[in-house]
Order: C-alpha cells, then sequence, then structure tokens
C-alpha cells in the first residue's frame, strides 16, 4: 500500500469515526438496500393486476412456470441466462398443433412475458432499464407468415362440410358467414352483443385487439339471420352475447376449435395446412384489396395504426366505400353502398356468390322449423 493510499484510509476511517459509522454498518446498509426488492412471487401478483384480459391470458403459463422457478428469488437475481435457459425448454416441450412452428412461439412468448414484468418494475422505479435480464435477451426473429387466401373452390368445400356435419349446422355456417363477410377475428365475433347488430343499416359493431371499436357493414340476409339466432336463441337483453349455442349458452372459443377439427378430419388438406379462422380474414382482405384498392381493403381490415409510409396518412376509406365492397362480394344491395356501383353494373366476378346462396338457405330452412 502506497503512502498516499494509506493516509486516504486513514482519512476515510477518521471521517467515518467522526460520523459514528462502522465498515460493518456501511455492509449491512447495502445489503438492506439490495433485499428492498420484491421476490418475482411478491411482485407477480402486483403484475397481473395491472395487466390486461389479453395478456394475462398469453403470459399465465409463461408466468406460473416462472414463479415456479424463480419464486423466491428477488428480481435483482434472475439473470438473463435464466430467460434464456426458460425460452430453450419452453420451445423443446411446447404442445406439437396444427399450426406450430416447432416451439418458436412459446420461446417468443417467454421472453416477452419475462420483458412485461421488468417493464412494470422499470416504470415502478425498482429498476433501471439497463438492469432488466428481460431486455438484454434478444427475441428470435418471426417467420413469414404462411397463411393465404383461400380459393373459391376451397371456400366452398369448406361450407359444404360445415353445413352438413355436426350438431349445430347452424350455428356453424353462421358464423363462417359472418367471419367470410366481415374478415373479423375470433375475439372479435365473440365479443358481439344484441346491441352491436344494428338490422337497419346492416351493420356490426366490432371490437377486436387493443379494444379497437369499428361498425362492419354486413349483407341484409346475414343482419336477419344473426338477430332470428338471438331471439331463437333467448339473446334478448341488449348487452347479452349475441352468438350462442342451441342451450342458451354463449359461445365461446372452444366451438372453432370443434368445428376446424370435424373439417379438417373430412377434409385432409384443411388440417396439413393448419387452415383457420384467420384465412377466412385473409380470403376476403385479399379479394377486396384486389379489386378495390389498399385504401378500401385496410378500412375493412379495421387497421387504424399509421406504420409504413407517410402516404399511409392520406390512403382512407369511409364506411360507404366498405359497404360498396362487402355488396359487390356477396351480391347483395346494402343500404350504404354507393348506388353507382351496386352488383351487376360495373363490379368483378364475385369469388363468394357460389358460397352465400348455400349458408343462407340452410339458414331459411332451420328457421322455418324453429332452429
Amino acid at each position: 500500500m502506497t503512502s498516499t493510499h494509506a493516509a486516504s484510509v486513514a482519512i476515510a476511517r477518521q471521517l467515518l469515526a467522526q460520523l459514528g459509522v462502522s465498515l460493518a454498518d456501511l455492509q449491512t446498509h447495502d445489503d438492506t438496500a439490495a433485499s428492498g426488492l420484491p421476490t418475482l412471487t411478491e411482485y407477480l401478483n402486483l403484475v397481473r393486476a395491472a395487466a390486461g384480459p389479453g395478456a394475462n391470458r398469453t403470459y399465465a403459463t409463461y408466468w406460473d412456470r416462472m414463479i415456479a422457478r424463480w419464486g423466491d428469488r428477488r428480481l435483482d437475481e434472475i439473470t438473463a441466462t435464466d430467460i434464456e435457459a426458460m425460452r430453450h425448454d419452453m420451445a423443446n416441450t411446447a404442445i406439437s398443433r396444427r399450426n406450430s412452428r416447432h416451439g418458436r412461439h412459446a420461446g417468443e412468448h417467454v421472453i416477452a412475458a419475462a420483458r412485461a414484468i421488468y417493464t412494470r418494475a422499470i416504470a415502478d422505479g425498482l429498476i433501471t432499464p439497463t438492469a432488466s435480464p428481460a431486455h438484454r435477451v434478444a427475441k428470435p426473429r418471426r417467420l413469414p407468415n404462411h397463411r393465404r387466401a383461400l380459393t373459391p373452390d376451397e371456400l366452398d368445400h369448406i361450407n359444404r362440410v360445415a353445413r352438413t356435419s355436426g350438431n349445430d349446422v347452424i350455428l356453424d355456417a353462421l358464423l363462417l358467414r359472418l367471419h367470410t363477410e366481415t374478415a373479423c377475428r375470433r375475439g372479435g365475433a365473440l365479443a358481439l352483443r344484441v346491441i352491436d347488430l344494428d338490422t337497419d343499416h346492416c351493420l356490426v359493431r366490432l371490437i377486436e385487439k387493443g379494444l379497437k371499436l369499428r361498425w362492419q357493414p354486413i349483407s341484409p340476409n346475414l343482419a336477419t339471420s344473426l338477430a332470428d339466432h338471438a331471439a331463437a336463441r333467448h339473446a334478448t337483453t341488449p348487452t347479452e352475447p349475441l352468438l350462442r349455442y342451441r342451450d342458451g349458452r354463449p359461445l365461446t372459443s372452444r366451438r372453432y376449435d370443434h368445428l376446424w377439427h370435424r373439417i379438417g378430419q373430412q377434409l385432409p388438406w384443411v388440417a396439413n395446412q393448419g387452415i383457420s379462422t384467420h384465412w377466412l380474414r385473409h380470403t376476403t382482405l385479399t379479394w377486396v384489396e384486389r379489386h378495390f384498392g389498399y385504401g378500401i381493403a385496410r378500412a375493412y381490415a379495421g387497421h387504424t395504426d399509421t406504420t409504413g409510409a407517410a402516404t399511409t396518412t392520406y390512403i382512407k376509406a369511409d364506411l360507404h366505400a366498405v359497404a360498396t365492397a362487402l355488396s359487390a362480394m356477396t351480391g347483395q344491395p346494402h343500404p350504404l353502398a354507393d348506388s353507382e356501383s351496386a352488383p351487376g353494373s360495373r363490379n368483378p366476378q364475385l369469388p363468394f356468390a357460389g358460397t352465400a346462396p348455400h349458408v343462407v338457405r340452410v339458414m331459411t330452412e332451420a328457421s322455418r322449423c324453429g332452429w
């Protein structure tokens, strides 16, 4: 030890003595400050309460797994290596489904779930942004989406199987027609209430990702069928769910799972390609974009984000343009459609014309029988 360093130490000791503080006291203070961070189990309860229903549904499995492994550790005791190891474990043990990507999505969700925890910790001032182990783990690059638009023949085969098999062909036909006409997501259909149906203007109010709300045109036949469905299955209160099972219970996502499983059993290519309800959205939006342009397709999809080129700010379409595209697609007039672009005037070929009459006929015949 040099004489200069020794002199500095002596001065420091003298100052500590004057303050009545020892080196042991300083060490204890550091330990206490570190132990002031909550454990993962303690803090995750707060994260769950602050997260929305979508985040809780998506990340619940991964948060439970993190508690099982690291629940008694403080937030600063979990490392980036721990999170990376769990990502690989979850990817390797992910359940193989029709649309699985060899556990890639499970791995992504591990990182996203961990980041949700530490983003909240940063916002609460518990740690600094650079101290987050979750943000030091890179997310795997997203693979290209393999979904595509279905051909008219493929769509017709799917509808044919749906209306000739199963224990509730009316409900299944109604679901496929609803998704084909509106290009809505499953969550949007399940969230439909009686009050969200406007039969006078042939509209449904959709609430989808991010609680985005939009009024979407539907054909007069579908509007009437939805109203009949709600009345026949005892959905009368305005705030009640509109879509229901035969016994009056509100529809759940399990109906979609059973529907596509049944269709896949009779049409092997459906199961092999992992076709699902979201493919109907791709089909409709692709057709609208091809025949009516990007702006109307964007409005039809309910996209309100501003990402992309600056010109997307000026590419907008109103409800009447969307109704006109729907009218051309279904071959049915719509009260909000541009009268100059009515079906049969100068619209392109209707790809779903072969599908629509079949579904409507099944609904009509069932309605006569009391559903």
